[in-house]
C-alpha cells in the first residue's frame, strides 16, 4: 500500500513558487591551474542569487545564498530547489577526497544539515583530506511520487559521473576518492557506479540501489554498506515490482549477505546520524575513507 501511495499520490506542495536565480556562470573546465576562477565565478553567481532572492521577498533563500557566496564551490546555480558543490579543503593538493551524495530532501534551503555532515567529516579526516559536499541533483521528497523510484537517479547518475571526472582533474590519479550515499543517494550512486573511476562506495541508510548484488554496480571500487540499528529504512520492503508500468522499490538490501557488500559497524544511531561527530559510523567512514580499511570495524 505504502509503495502505490508513493507512485498514486502527488506530491504536497509541487507547486511552491520559484526563487529567481541567475542561470549558472560559465567556467572554465576544473583543473589545479583554474580552480580560484571557478570559486570565484560561483561566489559571484551566488552574490546575485541572493539578491535576486531579496528582491523577490525570500529573506530565507537570500539568506542561504548569500552564506554560500563565501565558500568555495565548484558549482551552483539557485533556481527552483538548487544545486550546489561545495569543497571543504584544498581540493588541488588532498591526498584523499571524500564525495558526499545526499538523499531526499535536500535543497538549498536545506543545505545547512547536509554541509554539517561534511564539516563533521572534514574535521575527523584532518588537513590532507578534502571533502566534496555534492548536491549536484533535484532530490525527490520523502513523501512524494519520485522516492521510490530510480527516475531521479537515472537522471542524475550523468551529472556524478562529471562530478568525479572534475575532481580527479583537479586532485590528480594519485588522490584516493570515496562516494559516501546516503539514502536514495545510494541508488544515486549505484547507478553512477560501473565504470566510475573511485576506490570506495559506501552506502548509508541504502533502501536498495536497484542491483541485485554489489557485483552486478560493475566497480572496481570496494562496496561498504552499514545500516543504523535505529534506522528506519530497516523497516522498509526490499522489493522491486513494476506497478503501473513503473518499477517501484530497489531490490536486495545492500546490508544483506545476499548482496555482498562489506558491511560496517554503524552503532545505535538512527537515518539522519550517520556522520555524527563522535559516532561508531562517522569513525569508519573516516577509516575508509583514509584508506585504512584492515581498521574497519563490523
Amino acid at each position: 500500500m505504502l509503495v502505490a501511495c508513493a507512485v498514486a499520490v502527488p506530491l504536497a506542495g509541487a507547486d511552491r513558487p520559484r526563487v529567481p536565480a541567475p542561470g549558472p556562470a560559465a567556467l572554465a573546465t576544473p583543473s589545479a591551474a583554474t580552480l580560484g576562477a571557478v570559486y570565484a565565478a560561483n561566489r559571484a553567481n551566488a552574490e546575485e542569487a541572493a539578491r535576486m532572492a531579496d528582491e523577490y521577498g525570500d529573506r530565507g533563500r537570500a539568506a542561504a545564498d548569500r552564506a554560500l557566496a563565501g565558500r568555495q564551490l565548484l558549482y551552483f546555480d539557485g533556481r527552483g530547489s538548487g544545486l550546489v558543490t561545495e569543497v571543504l579543503g584544498d581540493l588541488a593538493h588532498a591526498d584523499r577526497v571524500a564525495v558526499l551524495v545526499p538523499g531526499s530532501d535536500t535543497g538549498i534551503d536545506t543545505y545547512g544539515r547536509f554541509r554539517a555532515t561534511a564539516l563533521a567529516l572534514h574535521e575527523r579526516l584532518g588537513t590532507r583530506a578534502a571533502v566534496v559536499a555534492w548536491l549536484g541533483y533535484e532530490t525527490p521528497g520523502t513523501v512524494s511520487t519520485t522516492v521510490a523510484t530510480t527516475g531521479r537517479a537515472d537522471e542524475a547518475a550523468p551529472e556524478l559521473r562529471d562530478l568525479v571526472r572534475d575532481v580527479r582533474a583537479v586532485a590528480g590519479q594519485r588522490a584516493g576518492v570515496s562516494l559516501l550515499c546516503h539514502s536514495y543517494g545510494s541508488v544515486v550512486c549505484a547507478r553512477a557506479a560501473d565504470g566510475l573511476d573511485v576506490d570506495d562506495i559506501a552506502l548509508l541508510g541504502s533502501p536498495g540501489t536497484g542491483a541485485d548484488t554489489a557485483a552486478a554496480l560493475r566497480t572496481r571500487a570496494r562496496i561498504w554498506a552499514a545500516r543504523g540499528a535505529d534506522d528506519w529504512v530497516g523497516n522498509v520492503p526490499h522489493l522491486s515490482a513494476d506497478l503501473f508500468g513503473t518499477t517501484v522499490g530497489f531490490g536486495t538490501d545492500p546490508v544483506s549477505p545476499a548482496f555482498g557488500a562489506r558491511v560496517f559497524a554503524a552503532g545505535d544511531g538512527g537515518h539522519s546520524d550517520y556522520f555524527a561527530p563522535g559516532s561508531t559510523s562517522l569513525a569508519n567512514l573516516t577509516r575508509i575513507v583514509l584508506g585504512e580499511t584492515p581498521a574497519v570495524t563490523s
